[in-house]
C-alpha cells in the first residue's frame, strides 16, 4: 500500500492548523493532568503474598506485618464528605511503615448496605469498596478484608437469619442457624462469589486477581454457642473455606477467630481467659488446622475478658496467650499466626494512656521476638485507628495514633524493627528510609 505524504495528511486539504490546535490541547491536558493518567494506568507494583510453612512470603522474602484495623473504610467512602478520610488514613499508615489494614468488606441490610437483601447489591456502595482498594494500592498498603460479622454491627449473621425468616425458608430464628441452615449458606455463598469476582470500576481488576488484597477473612469473631461441641462451626468453616478457594486460589484465607481453645484439650484450656471461653462453639486448633485455611487469627482483649484484674496481671496474660498461640503455629498448625485485633479499653478504672502504651509494647515485643527467632508469630493489628473528627466511629479502644507521641513512636519503632529483620520491602523504601534513619 502506498502511504500518503505528510503534506496530503495534514496540509493538503487545509486540516493542518486545526489538527495542530487539537494536538496543542492534548499536550496541555497531558502536562496538567498527565501524572494522574499515568498513575491510573500504571500496573500495580504489589505482588501476591504467599505462605511457606509458618511464614508469609512476598517477592521471595519473608514478610512480617505491622498492621492496623480501620473497619470503617468502605462506609466512609460512600459519602463524598467523609471519603477523604480513607486516603488520609492510608497515607498516615504508609508513613508509619504499616503494611496491612484490616477492614470490613460487608454491610448487610443496614444503613449504606452493600448487600440490600440476598443477592441484591448497592452499586454505589460497591464503588466505595472499589475506591478503598484502589487507594490502598496507591499507597502500598494491603488489605485483610472480612466477609461477614458474627456480631450485630453492619448486619452480620443476624441479618442473614432475618432474611431467611422473612422469606419463610428459615429452619430456626436462632442467630446460630447462620452456620447450619442450607438456605442461609446459599445466601452467603452468593455474597462471597459476588465480592470475589467483582471487577473494580477504578482499576479494572477483579478482586480475586488483585494483590492489593492480602487475604480474605471468613467471619469476624465466629461463635456458635448453641453447639458447644463445635461441630456446626467446624462444618461451616470447612464448607466456606473450600468454596472461597474454588473461586480464588490466589489469595490467602483465615477464619477470623478470637483464639479460644475448645473443650477437648485440658492442657490448653488453662490458657483460656476463663471457663466460658471453651463453651462458645469455636476451637482455635481444630478450626485453624483445615488445609484450606492458610493462617490462624487471634484477638487480644484482656480487659473485656477479665473485669477485676490489675494491669500487671492482664499483661502477664497477654504474654502467656500470645506465646501459647505462637507455639501452636510452630508445632501443631505449622502455619503463621496473626493477632488481628488487640486493644485496651479507656473505660477501665483508673485508665491512663501510658497503660495502653505498655500494652502495645507487650504485643509488639512478642511479635518482634517471634520474628527475630523465625517463629510463626507473623504480625499484629491494633484495634483501631482513626483520623480526627471520627468520634461516631470510635469505641473505647480507638486512637488517632499521631495525637500521642509515645504511642506513635512505639508503632513506628515496630515497623523499623521488623524491616530490619526482613529488609525494606520495595514499596516501603520512600517512607522507611526517613522514618527509620531517625532512630539510629
Amino acid at each position: 500500500m502506498v502511504k500518503p505524504s505528510i503534506n496530503r495528511m495534514l496540509g493538503g486539504n487545509g486540516l493542518f492548523y486545526p489538527i495542530i490546535g487539537f494536538a496543542s490541547c492534548v499536550v496541555f491536558i497531558y502536562l496538567s493532568f498527565g501524572d494522574l493518567w499515568v498513575n491510573f494506568h500504571e500496573e500495580p507494583k504489589l505482588s501476591f503474598v504467599e505462605r511457606n510453612g509458618t511464614h508469609f512470603m512476598v517477592d521471595g522474602r519473608v514478610f512480617y506485618i505491622n498492621g492496623w484495623n480501620s473497619y470503617w473504610m468502605m462506609d466512609n467512602a460512600v459519602d463524598e464528605l467523609r471519603k477523604p478520610r480513607v486516603r488520609e488514613m492510608l497515607q498516615a499508615g504508609a508513613k508509619m511503615g504499616l503494611t496491612v489494614c484490616r477492614a470490613w468488606a460487608f454491610n448487610d441490610g443496614a444503613y449504606n448496605a452493600l448487600q440490600i437483601s440476598p443477592g441484591q447489591f448497592n452499586e454505589r456502595v460497591f464503588r466505595a469498596l472499589d475506591h478503598v482498594i484502589a487507594e490502598s494500592r496507591k499507597h502500598g498498603v494491603r488489605l485483610l478484608l472480612s466477609l461477614v460479622n458474627n456480631l450485630h454491627a453492619y448486619g452480620g449473621k443476624t441479618q442473614y437469619v432475618e432474611w431467611a425468616w422473612e422469606e419463610g425458608v428459615a429452619l430456626s430464628s436462632s442467630n446460630d442457624s447462620f452456620f447450619y441452615d442450607p438456605f442461609i449458606r446459599r445466601y452467603f455463598k452468593n455474597y462471597v462469589k459476588t465480592v470475589l469476582t467483582r471487577k473494580n470500576t477504578i482499576t479494572g481488576i477483579e478482586y480475586r486477581n488483585d494483590p492489593t488484597i492480602f487475604a480474605w477473612e471468613l467471619i469476624n469473631e465466629p461463635r456458635c454457642m448453641t453447639d458447644a461441641s463445635g461441630n456446626s462451626l467446624q462444618d461451616w468453616i470447612e464448607e466456606m473455606s473450600t468454596f472461597v478457594k474454588s473461586i480464588d486460589s490466589k489469595h490467602l484465607l483465615t477464619v477470623g477467630l478470637e483464639g479460644f481453645y475448645g473443650p477437648k484439650d485440658a492442657k490448653r484450656l488453662t490458657v483460656n481467659p476463663e471457663f466460658w471461653a471453651a463453651e462458645l462453639g469455636s476451637d482455635f486448633i481444630r478450626n485453624s488446622k483445615i488445609s484450606t485455611v492458610d493462617f490462624a487469627s487471634v484477638h487480644i482483649y484482656p480487659d473485656h475478658w477479665f473485669h477485676v484484674q490489675e494491669l500487671e496481671d492482664k499483661l502477664k496474660f497477654v504474654s502467656k496467650w500470645m506465646t501459647s498461640h505462637i507455639e501452636d503455629g510452630d508445632k501443631e498448625l505449622k502455619k503463621p499466626v496473626m493477632f488481628t485485633e488487640f486493644g485496651l479499653s479507656n473505660q477501665n478504672r483508673d485508665f491512663e494512656p501510658s497503660q495502653r502504651d505498655r500494652f502495645y509494647k507487650t504485643v509488639f515485643d512478642i511479635i518482634y521476638k517471634s520474628a527475630r527467632n523465625e517463629k510463626s508469630g507473623a504480625g499484629s493489628f491494633a484495634w483501631q485507628f482513626l483520623v480526627g473528627g471520627m468520634e461516631e466511629y470510635n469505641d473505647d479502644f480507638g486512637i488517632v495514633p499521631w495525637e500521642r507521641r509515645s504511642t506513635y513512636q512505639l508503632i513506628t519503632q515496630q515497623s523499623c524493627r521488623l524491616a530490619k529483620i526482613q529488609g525494606v520491602l520495595p514499596w516501603q523504601v520512600g517512607h522507611l528510609k526517613a522514618l527509620c534513619s531517625q532512630r539510629r
